[in-house]
C-alpha cells in the first residue's frame, strides 16, 4: 500500500514534464488551455505556419508599411508563410477577411482594427476558437485576444499637445485639430490625450474635423477650416498624411508661412513624417513604431517557442522636431 501513492505521483511528475516540454503549462502559455494561447497551435521548430494577417487599409502609408515591416520578419523565418488582407477601410469587409483566415484555418492571426468595436465579435470568435491573435496599432475592445502591441496613443497625444503649448504657441493661439477615423481607438486617444497636453495653456481648438487618416480628406478639412477661421495659427492632424494634406490647403491658400503643423508616425521613408519636418513643412511629429517586427517576434514565441507573451506590449515613441529629422531618418535607416 505505501509503494502506490508514490508510483501515483512519479506518474504525474512524468506527464507534468512532458506537458512543460511541450509549452502547454500555465507557467509557459500564461493560461493554460485558455483560448488563443500556446498549446495545440504550437508543433515547435519542425512546424510550418500560416498567420493570416488583416489590415485596415493599406491606402494609409503608415499601414502599408506595417504589411512591409511584417514580410520582411517574417521572411527571415522558414516556419512562416503570412497571408495579406486590405480591408479597405471597410469594417464588413475586414470581417469577411477575418472568417476567411478562419476557414483557411490559419495558425496565428494579426489583426490592425479599422474600427475597434465592429472588429471585437469577429476577433473573439477567433480567439475562442483557440488561435492565437496578435493585435497590432489599434485595438478592440475588451480582452479576447494574445497580446496587443502598440504604442500609447494617449501619451503620444499628450506629449503632442504639450509641444505645441511649450513650443509652437507658447503666448498661446487658435487652433485646428484634423482627426483620424473615428471609431478607432488611436483616433480618440490622440485627442483625449492632446486635450491633457493643451490643459492650462491659452490654446483654443476653434475647428475640428475627421480626416479618416487619408491626406486627401485631411487636406478638403483644413481647405473647409482655414475658410471659416482666417486667424488659425496652427494645426494638430492626427497622422502625418492628414498634417501635409493641411500643409497643401494653406499653401493654395497662401497661408503656410503663417501656420504651424503637428503630426504623427514618422515614417523613416522619403515620403514620410520624418523628412517633411526636415524640409519645414511639418513642424514637429512623432514616431509611432508599426510593430511589425515585434508581431512577428510574438508569433515566433507562441508558435515555435511555445512561450507565453505579454498581454500587452507598449511601444516607445519619440518627437521629432527639425534639429533631430536628419539623425532619426538616418538612424532608422542605416540597418
Amino acid at each position: 500500500m505505501s509503494r502506490r501513492p508514490l508510483t501515483v505521483a512519479a506518474i504525474a511528475g512524468c506527464l507534468l514534464l512532458v506537458s512543460s516540454a511541450c509549452g502547454t503549462t500555465s507557467e509557459n502559455s500564461g493560461q493554460g488551455s485558455q483560448p488563443g494561447q500556446t498549446g495545440s497551435s504550437c508543433q515547435g521548430p519542425r512546424g510550418s505556419y500560416v498567420i493570416g494577417m488583416s489590415q485596415a487599409n493599406v491606402a494609409e502609408p503608415y499601414r502599408q508599411r506595417m504589411d512591409d515591416d511584417i514580410a520582411q520578419a517574417a521572411a527571415a523565418i522558414p516556419q512562416f508563410t503570412v497571408e495579406f488582407a486590405d480591408a479597405q477601410q471597410d469594417n464588413a469587409k475586414q470581417v469577411s477577411d477575418v472568417e476567411n483566415f478562419l476557414i483557411q484555418q490559419v495558425d496565428l492571426l494579426i489583426i490592425s482594427p479599422n474600427e475597434a468595436t465592429p472588429l471585437t465579435s469577429v476577433v473573439k470568435k477567433v480567439y475562442d476558437r483557440g488561435v492565437p491573435v496578435v493585435v497590432l496599432d489599434r485595438k478592440v475592445d475588451g480582452d479576447s485576444y494574445t497580446t496587443f502591441i502598440g504604442a500609447d496613443n494617449t501619451e503620444i497625444g499628450r506629449q503632442a499637445g504639450r509641444h505645441m503649448a511649450e513650443q509652437v504657441l507658447p503666448d498661446g493661439g487658435r487652433i485646428a485639430e484634423i482627426r483620424g477615423l473615428a471609431g478607432s481607438t488611436p483616433a480618440r486617444e490622440r485627442s483625449t490625450g492632446f486635450a491633457e497636453g493643451i490643459e492650462g495653456s491659452d490654446i483654443e481648438i476653434v475647428a475640428a474635423a475627421d480626416g479618416d487618416w487619408l491626406r486627401e480628406k485631411g487636406q478638403a478639412q483644413a481647405d473647409a477650416i482655414l475658410k471659416a477661421h482666417p486667424d488659425l495659427q496652427a494645426v494638430y492632424a492626427h497622422n502625418d498624411p492628414m498634417a501635409e494634406g493641411a500643409y497643401l490647403a494653406a499653401k493654395a491658400a497662401g497661408r503656410d508661412q503663417q501656420l504651424k503643423f503637428i503630426g504623427i508616425d514618422g515614417l523613416p521613408i522619403p515620403s514620410g513624417g520624418i523628412k517633411a519636418v526636415e524640409a519645414g513643412r511639418l513642424s514637429a511629429t512623432f514616431i509611432y513604431p508599426t510593430g511589425g517586427q515585434e508581431a512577428i517576434d510574438a508569433a515566433k514565441a507562441l508558435l515555435i517557442d511555445c512561450q507565453q507573451v505579454p498581454k500587452t506590449q507598449i511601444l516607445p515613441t519619440q518627437l521629432v522636431t527639425q534639429e533631430n529629422a536628419t539623425e532619426i531618418y538616418d538612424r532608422a535607416n542605416s540597418g
